[in-house]
C-alpha cells in the first residue's frame, strides 16, 4: 500500500456493478480512496460534490453514454479522466480523446496495468501543476499565460485540453530545440507510453488547428520529419526585432 497514494480520490464509473467492485478492490488495496457511480447522472454529481482526482470512465452506459458524460465534465473541470473501452475499439479511443480524455484502458486488463496508467496520469499532472512559467508574448498574434491556463489568439482566448497545455508548455518551455517523439510521450504522458507516437500527431494537430493561422502551413509548432517537432524560437526573433 502506497502512503503517496491515499492522498488521492478516485471515481469509477461504470454501470456493471462487478466492474466497478473489482476496480475498487484493487485501487483500496494499492491505497487509493476510491468513490462510485453506476450511471452518468450519478457520475456528474459526484464530480459537482467530491471533487475526485481522477476519473476511470466506461464509455457504454444506458442513461448517459461516457462520451457526453466526458464532454460535460470538461465544459466545467479539467479533473484527467481515463476512459474504458471494448478491446479493439479504436474510433472510441480517437473520440474520447478528442473530448478530452488523458488516456484510456482497454478492456480486459489487468489491475497492474490500470494502477500504472492511473499513477502516470496523477504524476504528470502533478508535474505541470507544479512547474509553471512567465507570461510569454511569442509574437503580436499569440500570447501565452500557462500559470492562468490562458492562450490568447488575435485577442481571443483559445479553450485548450489538459493534454494540450501539458504539450504546449514543453513544447514552447524548449523554444527553439527539437523535441523528439520519446521526449513528448515521457514528458507529457509518462514513460509507458513509448510506444504510442500516434498520441503526439494527434495533439500536434489539435494544437495547430487552433493556435495557427493555417494548420497546413504551421508557422509555430514545426515538424522535423523522423524526428519530433519543434516549437519556433520566439527569443530569438524577438531579439533580432530589437
Amino acid at each position: 500500500m502506497s502512503s503517496e497514494s491515499s492522498k488521492y480520490k478516485i471515481l469509477v464509473v461504470d454501470d456493471e456493478k462487478r466492474m466497478v467492485r473489482f476496480i475498487q478492490l484493487n485501487l483500496e488495496q494499492d491505497g487509493f480512496q476510491v468513490l462510485t457511480a453506476y450511471n452518468g447522472a450519478e457520475a456528474l454529481e459526484q464530480v459537482r460534490t467530491q471533487l475526485p482526482d481522477l476519473i476511470l470512465l466506461d464509455i457504454m452506459m444506458p442513461d448517459i453514454s461516457g462520451f457526453e458524460v466526458l464532454k460535460r465534465i470538461r465544459e466545467v473541470n479539467s479533473v484527467p479522466v481515463i476512459m474504458l473501452t471494448a478491446k479493439g475499439e479504436e474510433d472510441d479511443r480517437i473520440q474520447g480523446l478528442e473530448l478530452g480524455a488523458d488516456d484510456y484502458i482497454t478492456k480486459p486488463f489487468s489491475p497492474r496495468e490500470m494502477v500504472s496508467r492511473i499513477r502516470a496520469v496523477l504524476r504528470r499532472t502533478r508535474s505541470f501543476k507544479e512547474d509553471q512559467v512567465d507570461l510569454i508574448k511569442v509574437d503580436d498574434r499569440l500570447t501565452i499565460d500557462f500559470s492562468r491556463r490562458e492562450v490568447w489568439v488575435e485577442d481571443k482566448i483559445v479553450d485548450l485540453r489538459p493534454t494540450e497545455y501539458r504539450l504546449l508548455y514543453h513544447l514552447v518551455k524548449n523554444a527553439g530545440w527539437v523535441n523528439t517523439h520519446e521526449q513528448l510521450l515521457s514528458k507529457v504522458w509518462g514513460f509507458e507510453y513509448q510506444d504510442e507516437p500516434h498520441y503526439v500527431r494527434l495533439y500536434v494537430n489539435y494544437l495547430r488547428k487552433k493556435l495557427e493561422k493555417d494548420p497546413s502551413n504551421p508557422q509555430y509548432i514545426l515538424t522535423e520529419r523522423g524526428v519530433g517537432y519543434r516549437f519556433v524560437n520566439y527569443r530569438r526573433d524577438q531579439e533580432k526585432a530589437e
